[in-house]
């Protein structure tokens, strides 16, 4: 660990894990509260008002939030993505937001949104210089749309979408979580407005994440099999994109097409030894590994009148233990679960 610390707060050569890996990104996650009830996110107990969350003094409150941004840029993470549960439908978020923007050598703001209030906060989040989307969609048929989330607003979020694709982000990326038997008989219809538009659709692998999933070995289909079927509409050719692409394996659907497909393989092309993320849930715990249970609890050591040096120092001690690998494959067959985390909480 010391070899972290002189390589990171010393010398701002960055922050590098006992693995080799530089970890430049962190995703925060702003609330565990949401404005849908997606069937992956919660049980059928929980969609019909037994759902569990936060009182509002186990959140972190926004300054402790920029006090740890900053201390983490200081540091050498030079990516923040903010993510929920719904991140914009925390109070005050946008003036969070802008803070956020002033922030000296933080450059790069990105958010994760259900779209539901994109509509309407789309050119604030610009002008606050948030630069890139992720907008969650797993169908495009409104009556589908309601079976997943339990709700019924489909036309609202794609208001939103069209909203985003003229604000000024770029790219607009729609994630899609696949899943065998729900919603897969729409993967080309996806694969086709990347070939017709700006957007870069990305496919996600269900993943067996908190308390509430549904995941199950039959409801599971590889991106293998994904790029079996949209292979009908013609040859996917491989983009030559950057580490901005992050985990995804990022395709053309031909020479022509406007847009990108990407895709997301945790299971079956686990990308560990290129993981750069840390996590801070919306509980301030410190997560390293999506798909690992062990956090560092950082709201404890706020809360308790530290340092900077000492959110240095719980930051580094996260990124010490960060696992080389999640092995999921492995639990499951063992156990047939994985992490139990809640996934409004850990953000994604």
């Amino acid at each position: 660990m010391s070899e972290i610390i002189e390589n990171s707060s010393k010398n701002h050569d960055g922050l590098v894990d006992l693995f080799s890996r530089t970890i430049s990104y962190l995703r925060l996650s702003l609330t565990d509260r949401c404005n849908l009830k997606c069937m992956y996110c919660v049980t059928e107990d929980e969609r019909n008002g037994c759902l569990t969350k936060l009182n509002q003094d186990e959140l972190l409150t926004y300054e402790e939030l920029l006090r740890v941004v900053r201390v983490a840029v200081d540091m050498g993470i030079s990516k923040l993505r903010l993510t929920g549960g719904e991140p914009l439908v925390r109070k005050n978020v946008m003036h969070f937001i802008e803070q956020l923007g002033t922030i000296k050598n933080l450059h790069d703001i990105r958010i994760t949104t259900n779209a539901v209030l994109l509509e309407q906060y789309a050119d604030q989040l610009v002008a606050a210089g948030v630069n890139k989307i992720n907008i969650s969609l797993d169908t495009l048929k409104p009556e589908r749309f309601a079976q997943i989330t339990g709700v019924d607003c489909f036309e609202k979020v794609w208001r939103g979408i069209e909203k985003a694709r003229t604000a000024g982000f770029s790219p607009v990326k729609l994630n899609m979580v696949v899943m065998r038997g729900i919603n897969d008989d729409e993967l080309v219809d996806f694969a086709r407005m990347s070939r017709d538009t700006s957007l870069q659709v990305r496919y996600i692998e269900f993943m067996p994440v908190g308390v509430s999933s549904r995941w199950d070995k039959n409801t599971y289909m590889s991106s293998d099999e994904i790029k079996e079927r949209i292979a009908v509409l013609g040859e996917l050719i491989p983009d030559v994109g950057g580490r901005a692409d992050g985990p995804a394996s990022v395709f053309r659907l031909g020479e022509e097409a406007k847009g990108k497909l990407g895709f997301i393989s945790p299971i079956s092309h686990h990308f560990c030894d290129k993981c750069n993320r840390l996590r801070l849930t919306s509980e301030g715990m410190l997560r390293s590994c999506l798909l690992h249970d062990d956090e560092t609890d950082l709201r404890s050591v706020l809360r308790q009148g530290c340092s900077d040096e000492e959110i240095q120092q719980t930051l580094l001690t996260a990124i010490r233990n960060k696992p080389k690998g999640h092995q999921m494959e492995e639990r499951l067959k063992e156990t047939g679960s994985d992490c139990h985390g809640r996934m409004s909480r850990i953000g994604g």
